[in-house]
């Protein structure tokens, strides 16, 4: 006896395969569009910068999506090509940087800030500024990127420990830092405005 064959041509199966693929990755972008933005935007300090990280991050994704480990989240998956994408940023950023005497120039032109950047947003963003790299990069992918702290220390390739003793540290720093500057009176009064 002979090996069965498929009834089913290798170009529609290749075709049934992209479509699968497309709808997975559509899928990707729906559920998580918004909080790689948020992270992208909480580690940049400026919403134009995030939106084109995480364009760089789904066209790297989309790129490759058959590396993809099924065993690990779709989000830490993401949120790991999300966390290269703005280490380039910032190395770009760096390179557009000239020395000029004591101070710097920067090339890139100044950008007021969108309208959709509420007082609080703000306030938060001046305080994550003043954390350590490793510590608001850690703080964010578990509170706003919603990552385990194990999916963040593996993403990070640190001890979980590490994830959980920077997350409690850069808690009381960030609430440390908005008390001082009055910011977190201030925003609990907008807050309660709202309301």
């Amino acid at each position: 006896m002979g090996t069965k064959e498929s009834s089913v041509p290798a170009s529609q199966e290749h075709a049934a395969s992209q479509v699968s693929a497309e709808a997975q990755f559509a899928r990707w972008a729906d559920e998580h569009l918004q909080v790689l933005h948020r992270v992208a935007y909480r580690l940049l300090g400026n919403p134009h910068d995030a939106e084109d990280v995480v364009q760089e991050t789904f066209r790297s994704a989309w790129v490759s999506r058959h590396l993809f480990d099924a065993s690990r989240s779709e989000r830490a998956w993401l949120l790991a090509i999300l966390r290269r994408r703005v280490a380039d940023s910032w190395r770009r950023r760096q390179d557009r940087e000239l020395p000029l005497g004591d101070g710097t120039l920067d090339i890139a032109a100044e950008r007021s800030p969108a309208p959709w950047d509420d007082e609080l947003s703000s306030q938060v963003q001046r305080a994550l500024g003043r954390l350590t790299v490793e510590v608001r990069e850690t703080l964010l992918l578990v509170v706003v990127g919603e990552l385990t702290h194990q999916e963040a220390a593996d993403l990070l390739r640190v001890p979980l420990g590490t994830v959980l003793s920077r997350v409690s540290r850069g808690r009381s720093r960030l609430r440390q830092y908005l008390i001082e500057s009055g910011d977190l009176d201030d925003a609990a009064d907008t807050e309660r405005r709202r309301a």
